[in-house]
C-alpha cells in the first residue's frame, strides 16, 4: 500500500500538473485496516458511540460490510459530534469535531491519498497541519530568520471560523485540479455535507457541494 502511495507521490512531484483519474481503488480492505491500527484507542467517541475496541471485535467483518457499502455508494457519514474545549490563553471556548469511528477509518484512508498528491505541492516553510511538522518547528524557524536575516516585521493574522466558512464548492474545483477521480470527489462531497450534531441538534454545514 505504501508503495502504491510513494508512486503517486513520485508523479505528482515529477509532474506538477498531472491529474489522478484512478485513486479510489486504493481505500480497499489493505487500507482500511491498516487505518483502523492507526487510529488512538482513547479518542472521544462521535455519534456513533462506538469505540475503536468495540470495532475491532469484529474488524474483518466490519471492514468487509463498510467496503460493500462503499462500492455501492450506499455508506454515507454520520453528522460529525460537536463539542467545546478551552483555548489556550483565553477565556473563549474552540469548538471541536468528533467523527463517528467508522467515519475516521474512511477519512484517515482518503487523507493518505490526498497528501501522498499535496505534500508535493507545499513550500518547505509551510507548517501547518502537515505531518512530522508542529508548531514548535515553525517556531524555530521563524527564529532562525529573525535571527540571522534581515527581517523588518512580522505578520500575525488568523481567518476566524476559517473551517465554518470556506466555501465548499470552491474547494471541490480546488481539489478537480489534481483529481479527477469521481467516485473520490464523491465521499469527500458527501463528508462536506455531514453537518453537526451539536446538543441533540442536528445542524447542516454544507455550502454548494453538488456531490
Amino acid at each position: 500500500m505504501y508503495t502504491k502511495l510513494e508512486r503517486i507521490a513520485e508523479i505528482a512531484g515529477n509532474n506538477p500538473k498531472e491529474k489522478f483519474t484512478s485513486l479510489m481503488h486504493l481505500v480497499n480492505k489493505e487500507m482500511l485496516i491498516l487505518c483502523h491500527y492507526e487510529l488512538s484507542g482513547n479518542k472521544a467517541t462521535g455519534v456513533d458511540k462506538v469505540t475503536k475496541e468495540e470495532y475491532e471485535t469484529n474488524l474483518e467483518n466490519n471492514i468487509d460490510n463498510l467496503l460493500i457499502r462503499m462500492k455501492t455508494f450506499k455508506y454515507r457519514p454520520q453528522p460529525v459530534r460537536r463539542v467545546y474545549i478551552d483555548k489556550s490563553g483565553s477565556n473563549k471556548k474552540r469548538p471541536l469535531g468528533i467523527p463517528a469511528y467508522e467515519d475516521k477509518v474512511v477519512q484517515l484512508a482518503i487523507n493518505k491519498i490526498l497528501k501522498s498528491i499535496y505534500e508535493q505541492d507545499f513550500i518547505d516553510s509551510s507548517f501547518g497541519f502537515r505531518q512530522n511538522r508542529s508548531c514548535h518547528d515553525a517556531l524555530k524557524i521563524l527564529n532562525v530568520y529573525l535571527s540571522e536575516k534581515n527581517v523588518n516585521y512580522v505578520v500575525d493574522a488568523d481567518i476566524k471560523g476559517f473551517f465554518d466558512n470556506v466555501d465548499h464548492k470552491w474547494l471541490m474545483k480546488f481539489l478537480e485540479h489534481r483529481i479527477a477521480d469521481k467516485n473520490l470527489l464523491r465521499y469527500i462531497g458527501r463528508s462536506l455535507k455531514t453537518g453537526i450534531m451539536e446538543n441533540g441538534k442536528y445542524k447542516c454545514q454544507a455550502r454548494n457541494v453538488t456531490f
